[in-house]
């Protein structure tokens, strides 16, 4: 890609910007960012300048939860949508990753259009690439989120599977399909699994690792099940470790909601739990370089763990439901029920179906990325970019875009509402600033204790 230079200045590292809205989108976000701009892939390379910015809102990430990840930036900010889109101007980065549920990402694209409006009649001018995508498997709301991500230069998608998909669904509607490009998570790698290399360790029997997460399944009858058949497990293997990998503590949100967090469950348990089990945090990537079987009933963590060779299940307990999202996984060869696994099964992954769901198991993710940087390099390289036009606008969907615009703090026409945090201009006055701060903190404050405390409640009592 191609080194943007100034007259009176040396070339400099490239530019990207991540807005991101919970902390396994900052995850994937900023980790697609340094594949697609940098040539070196390390963890830490000198030839881009990363800026995060964070989505003020429900599931904004903790200190910890971005420790976890163990992804930095070289700047990271906590913003409104208005405060965003004010910082992007059109000369001050190469790339920008809207790391964002559908919503945010087509309000961003709308207030970024309108933000780099050029003179009418011109053709469009110099702006940064926009990219976007998944932060893994896609198993619901295919055409809602696809939709609310059109109007970014590159739609990523994170299979073969997935780019037919995607495909699919912009003809369908006569949106143009050509920003979809295939490549995979930025996430996976790692060693591969050698169980001959762990023999010796403390648990002879190996380590059991359950990725739980924070919606599926989404009531305490079936989370509690899932959790009282892990302990059963170590019970029944009491030379095997069980790791229940957790994704937030109580109080913090992830991607989504979680109401009814294990450790809570947990600590319910009658007669405690035994010594080989326990609940665990940590990076993924460092929980599986001890794991010996992963079971989830349909995490994204099931592909890194494919990815590497380690054994996977996909439960099917509670059934193979839509809801649940393991219907992703037919034809992998990985649904079993804890049944099985008690008795020693250790599925078998489909070759076929882990090429096509882009897990390069055959030793291909070295070139996964090369077609989408190929494409962003292009783009970035163009001296001018036609103006970014969602397929979703006033005229297509009135009823719908406001709304989504709206809860944003946009109006229909991609402009910042008057008043919303973060629309003042730069000559407001510190006071006013100072003000609309302090209340928009103890607003924030009262939201999540509403969401995490009080709505959780009112649920439970309507179950009576």
């Amino acid at each position: 890609m191609p080194t943007r230079t100034h007259s009176t200045s040396a070339p400099t590292a490239l530019r990207a910007a991540v807005l991101a809205d919970s902390d396994t989108r900052w995850k994937w976000g900023a980790l697609t960012a340094r594949r697609l701009v940098s040539t070196d892939q390390s963890d830490n390379p000198q030839d881009i300048r990363l800026d995060g910015f964070l989505l003020r809102g429900r599931s904004t990430p903790t200190v910890r939860q971005l420790r976890e990840v163990g992804v930095r930036a070289d700047a990271l900010r906590e913003v409104t949508g208005a405060e965003f889109v004010r910082a992007v101007d059109r000369e001050r980065y190469d790339v920008i990753v809207l790391s964002c549920v559908g919503g945010g990402v087509q309000a961003m694209l709308h207030g970024l259009s309108r933000a780099w409006a050029t003179p009418a009649g011109s053709a469009g001018g110099r702006r940064p690439v926009v990219v976007t995508g998944y932060v893994g498997v896609v198993y619901e709301k295919l055409a809602d989120g696809l939709l609310l991500r059109h109007g970014a230069d590159v739609v990523l998608a994170n299979s073969r599977y997935d780019a037919d998909r995607f495909r699919e669904v912009y003809r369908g509607v006569g949106a143009a399909d050509d920003g979809v490009v295939e490549c995979a998570l930025p996430f996976l790698g790692g060693a591969r699994y050698d169980a001959e290399a762990r023999k010796g360790r403390r648990h002879p029997g190996g380590t059991v690792v359950f990725a739980v997460q924070p919606s599926v399944p989404d009531n305490r009858e079936d989370r509690g099940y899932l959790l009282r058949r892990a302990l059963e497990h170590a019970r029944k293997h009491p030379d095997r470790e069980v790791l229940v990998k957790l994704r937030s503590k109580p109080g913090e949100h992830t991607t989504h909601i979680e109401e009814l967090p294990y450790q809570k469950l947990a600590a319910r348990i009658d007669g405690g739990t035994p010594a080989n089990f326990r609940l665990a945090y940590g990076n993924m990537g460092e929980v599986l370089d001890t794991a010996d079987l992963l079971v989830t009933v349909s995490s994204t963590a099931a592909l890194e763990s494919l990815h590497r060779g380690v054994p996977t299940a996909i439960l099917t307990d509670l059934g193979v439901r839509e809801a649940l999202g393991n219907h992703h996984f037919l034809g992998s060869g990985c649904l079993a029920s804890w049944d099985q696994l008690d008795q020693g099964h250790l599925p078998e992954p489909d070759p076929e179906w882990l090429a096509r769901q882009g897990v390069c198991a055959d030793g291909s993710y070295i070139t996964a990325f090369d077609a989408a940087r190929a494409r962003v390099a292009e783009l970035a390289a163009a001296p001018a970019l036609p103006p970014l036009t969602p397929y979703y606008s006033r005229t297509t969907a009135p009823g719908y875009l406001p709304r989504v615009l709206d809860r944003y703090g946009f109006r229909p026409d991609g402009t910042p509402r008057p008043g919303a945090p973060g629309a003042d201009t730069a000559e407001a006055g510190a006071l006013r600033r100072a003000v609309r701060s302090t209340v928009r903190e103890a607003a924030r404050g009262a939201y999540r204790h509403g969401v995490q405390r009080v709505a959780p409640v009112i649920r439970r009592m309507g179950e009576l």
